[in-house]
């Protein structure tokens, strides 16, 4: 059975894939996603988010040429605007103040790598509806959640705090979180790499 490697240091991916007894290591990507999104402007964002999934894994699984390489990446998109993480916890509150009241999508894609080589891939789009939420409830979550603000595309952990800031929810679980787990799950099983 293939070695399986996580080229991603995300703690929810990580749980994700624990919680549904897949047996991996971790080996994050040094990709400059940054840099990479730079070549990339006037993409589609869920090619983007494919392409940057792709180069992670790719790249990991140069460094782990004996292993199968779970590469992933999710963007942020409302009303044409791609959002990054934020990088400041008024950045962070700024981005939430432009989309409370709005319905904003998550291209999340996922790949599986080998010997450099992108050898399966998949995308979701799930939406999200915030609702329109007050400067007090802002403030109150921004302080409540400042430990983690800065390390989610949009500021928020739908699975716990984030929950409240939302009036519904559109597509697969999982995916919002940042992996689609189940097309993941059955490649898998397919390869060999999980029981049938």
């Amino acid at each position: 059975m293939a070695k399986l490697i996580l080229a991603s240091g995300s703690a929810a991916r990580r749980k994700m894939l624990t919680s549904a007894g897949v047996n991996f290591l971790v080996s994050p990507s040094t990709v400059d996603e940054p840099a990479l999104r730079v070549t990339m402007q006037g993409l589609q964002p869920e090619i983007i988010a494919l392409e940057l999934a792709k180069a992670k894994a790719e790249q990991v699984s140069v460094r782990h040429p004996e292993a199968l390489v779970i590469g992933a990446d999710q963007l942020l998109v409302c009303e044409g605007e791609i959002y990054a993480k934020a990088s400041s916890l008024e950045e962070a509150k700024n981005q939430l103040s432009l989309l409370s009241g709005k319905t904003h999508a998550l291209p999340t894609a996922v790949v599986l790598a080998e010997g450099g080589k992108t050898i399966w891939s998949c995308v979701e789009t799930p939406s999200l509806t915030m609702r329109n939420f007050s400067g007090e409830f802002l403030a109150w979550y921004v302080s409540s959640h400042r430990d983690k603000i800065c390390d989610t595309v949009g500021g928020y952990e739908i699975e716990g705090l984030g929950a409240q800031l939302f009036d519904r929810i559109g597509g697969d679980y999982f995916s919002i979180l940042g992996l689609p787990l189940f097309p993941l799950l059955g490649k898998l099983r397919e390869l060999g790499v999980l029981a049938a």
